[in-house]
C-alpha cells in the first residue's frame, strides 16, 4: 500500500513567494514593482525638500513638472519625441533586417558561422560614440547618419542573439525531420524557425531596449531637434530638470515597448509559458 505523500512543509507554503523560480500571484509581482518605483520618487522628493542637494545637481519633482508642462504648451516634447521615435523604429528595423537573415544562416551553418563571427566579434566591442565622426563623414547630418549610429549599435548584438537562439533548437528535432522525408530547407522553415522563434522574439524585446540607450550617441552631435539633443543641449546650460525630464521619458518609453514585446509574447507564444 502507497504511503500518503507528506504535507508541505509550512514555512516552504507560507514563503512560497520566495521559492526558486516559483510563481507569485501578478498582483503581488505589479505590486513590488510599483512600491520600488515609488520608494524611489518618494526619496527624491524627501531629498530635494529638504534641499540636501543643489537644485544644480538634482532638481525637485516639482521643478520637472513645470519643465515637463512647458515643453508639452510650447510643442517640443511632441516634436522631439516624435522624432525620437521615428529615428529609433527605422534603426531598429533596419538593424532587424539584416540581423536576422545573418543570424539564422551563422545558427544553421558552421561555414557562415567561421567566415562571419570574427569580424562581428571585432565590431561588436568597438563603441558606437567612436563611430560618429566617421559617419558624420559618410553619411552627412541628416537621420540616415542617425540610422547607421543605431544600427552600429544593435545589429552586431543582435546578430549573435539570434544565432545562439538558432542553436538552442535540439539536434535530435532536426534528425528526427529527416526521418519524415523533409528536405534541408523545408527543416529550417518548418522546424527550426518556429521552434527558435520565441528566443528570437525575446531577442528584439532585449535589442529595441539598446537602441534606445544608443539615442542620446546618435543624435549627439548635428541634431537639432530629438530627446537625445535636448538633453545635450540641456547640459550645456545646466538646465538638470530638462536633462532628467528627458531621462524620464526614455525610459518610460523603453518601458511601454519592453511591455509591449512582453504582452505580444505571451499570446503568440503561450505553449513555451506552459512548459
Amino acid at each position: 500500500m502507497a504511503e500518503n505523500p507528506l504535507p508541505a512543509h509550512p514555512r516552504r507554503k507560507r514563503n512560497s513567494w520566495l521559492e526558486l523560480r516559483g510563481e507569485i500571484p501578478p498582483s503581488l509581482y505589479f505590486a513590488a514593482g510599483g512600491s520600488l518605483i515609488a520608494f524611489v520618487f518618494l526619496l527624491w522628493w524627501v531629498v530635494t525638500g529638504l534641499e540636501l542637494v543643489s537644485p544644480i545637481f538634482l532638481p525637485s519633482p516639482e521643478a520637472v513638472w513645470k519643465e515637463l508642462v512647458r515643453q508639452i504648451r510650447e510643442g517640443i516634447l511632441w516634436q522631439d519625441l516624435s522624432t525620437s521615435v521615428y529615428r529609433i523604429t527605422v534603426g531598429w528595423i533596419i538593424s532587424t533586417l539584416f540581423a536576422v537573415p545573418i543570424g539564422i544562416l551563422m545558427g544553421n551553418f558552421r561555414f557562415f558561422e567561421g567566415l562571419l563571427e570574427p569580424f562581428i566579434d571585432l565590431i561588436r566591442y568597438m563603441p558606437a560614440v567612436a563611430f560618429v565622426p566617421l559617419t558624420i563623414l559618410w553619411a552627412g547630418v541628416g537621420d540616415t547618419q542617425k540610422f547607421i549610429i543605431l544600427f552600429i549599435g544593435t545589429f552586431f548584438q543582435e546578430v549573435l542573439m539570434i544565432m545562439d537562439n538558432v542553436k538552442t533548437v535540439p539536434r535530435e528535432m532536426i534528425q528526427v525531420s529527416y526521418t519524415f522525408g523533409l528536405t534541408k530547407w523545408e527543416t529550417l522553415r518548418k522546424v527550426i524557425l518556429p521552434a527558435a522563434m520565441p528566443g528570437i522574439w525575446d531577442t528584439f524585446r532585449i535589442t529595441l531596449g539598446w537602441a534606445w540607450t544608443y539615442l542620446v550617441v546618435a543624435e549627439l552631435v548635428a541634431a537639432n531637434v530629438g530627446l537625445g539633443y535636448r538633453i545635450m543641449r540641456a547640459q550645456r546650460f545646466l538646465q538638470t530638470e530638462s536633462i532628467i525630464l528627458g531621462i524620464l521619458v526614455i525610459g518610460l518609453l523603453g518601458l511601454l515597448t519592453d511591455y509591449a514585446f512582453k504582452w505580444s509574447y505571451r499570446r503568440m507564444f503561450y505553449w513555451v509559458e506552459q512548459k
